[in-house]
């Protein structure tokens, strides 16, 4: 008898036991599925990481442009600084422009209308197509060191992928002005003066924004660089002009000696603060020649 109840305890125990453990592992198995599910349940609740936008490639066809300026770039290619009309200044990969019998090789010249097509999805894209439109006449002795001069300021005054398609235009007339013999006193001075117009840092010179009064002809005045035109002090040092010079830059007349004398210097003087002291290498050149 001693052993029957032995074995019956035993087993009872051992059943116990057994029971336990299936309901520890059922509570267990419940524990884990819970866990999951809320985890889960998380994960749907967590908004996901936003995907990086896919930068679009750019593919343009056949738009009106000049070369400003270009330089070799591997043994083959050049790097080409290109002004277009509706896309602004763009630099653009020529590959194999520089082989011998490359179409592009005599197409990519300064001052020649062009019709450019390129494609591409960084800051310097690939040039795809490059031709000759013409309709301008070349320039020749001080008239091609003022077209460079021209471009010397787009590249340093314009900042890349800036459509100015008004300027564009100006470039245009400006060319063809210099081609037929006008004189650059003027028309240098008009290029200027819609560069820094069109590049937002020069305003209205017929109001004196330090009086809010239509320049007086007559009054002698400075144009401060960041707030435009007001009367002069006598401390100033800035290039002084008279408001008849003003007025008449307004109007785009260069006839008379005195104007252009003064709105030589005020550009002078406006340009460079605008570049940081930069040192334009063809004004440099134009000056030593009395023609800037």
């Amino acid at each position: 008898m001693a052993a029957i109840s032995a074995d019956i305890v035993v087993g009872s125990v051992t059943a116990t036991a057994t029971s336990d453990a299936v309901a520890l592992s059922a509570a267990a198995t419940e524990s884990a599925l819970s866990n999951a599910k809320n985890s889960a349940a998380a994960k749907r609740r967590t908004p996901a990481a936003p995907r990086r936008a896919k930068v679009q490639e750019l593919r343009v066809q056949a738009q009106p442009g000049f070369v400003l300026h270009s330089y070799p770039y591997k043994e083959t290619s050049l790097i080409v600084d290109v002004f277009s009309r509706d896309y602004g200044r763009i630099a653009l990969v020529a590959k194999g422009a520089k082989r011998p019998h490359s179409k592009l090789r005599g197409v990519l010249q300064t001052f020649q209308p062009l019709s450019v097509s390129w494609s591409g999805k960084s800051e310097v894209r690939t040039l795809t197509a490059a031709e000759w439109v013409g309709g301008l006449w070349p320039l020749e002795k001080s008239a091609l060191l003022c077209g460079f001069y021209l471009n010397e300021l787009l590249v340093k005054l314009l900042a890349r992928d800036d459509p100015h398609p008004a300027l564009f235009d100006q470039y245009v007339s400006t060319l063809n002005q210099l081609a037929h013999g006008e004189s650059g006193l003027g028309v240098l001075r008009q290029f200027e003066r819609a560069l820094l117009k069109e590049t937002g840092v020069a305003a209205d010179w017929t109001t004196c924004t330090l009086l809010k009064k239509t320049v007086d002809p007559a009054t002698i005045y400075v144009v401060d660089p960041e707030h435009g035109v007001r009367p002069v002090r006598a401390a100033d040092v800035w290039p002084k002009v008279s408001g008849k010079t003003l007025l008449d830059m307004e109007r785009e007349d260069y006839s008379d000696v005195n104007t252009q004398t003064q709105s030589k210097l005020l550009m002078r003087f406006l340009l460079s603060h605008h570049l940081g002291g930069a040192q334009l290498n063809t004004r440099q050149i134009l000056i030593d020649l009395s023609q800037l």
